[in-house]
């Protein structure tokens, strides 16, 4: 049996993975503008800055959802393709 998906169509959780990968990006170039200072000696940035760090793991949670769904997805195609 031929699988009709093709391959450029989007699997149920791809949204949310790509997603969840931008905001971990800014969340990881956000720590490291957040720290820099830090090391430089500068004078640190407010404290509000340091919430925008927690972008890392709202994008990693984000991220984890998009492929628990496309798991879920995966196994339910395969459920409805077995044989009875």
């Amino acid at each position: 049996m031929r699988d009709k998906t093709q391959t450029n169509s989007a699997a149920p959780g791809d949204g949310l993975i790509r997603a969840g990968a931008v905001v971990f990006f800014i969340g990881a170039v956000a720590t490291l503008v957040t720290v820099a200072p830090l090391f430089l000696g500068a004078k640190p940035f407010p404290a509000f800055m340091y919430g925008l760090c927690m972008l890392m793991g709202v994008g990693f949670l984000v991220a984890g959802a998009g492929v628990l769904r496309s798991v879920a997805a995966g196994r339910r195609q395969a459920r409805e393709a077995a044989p009875r």
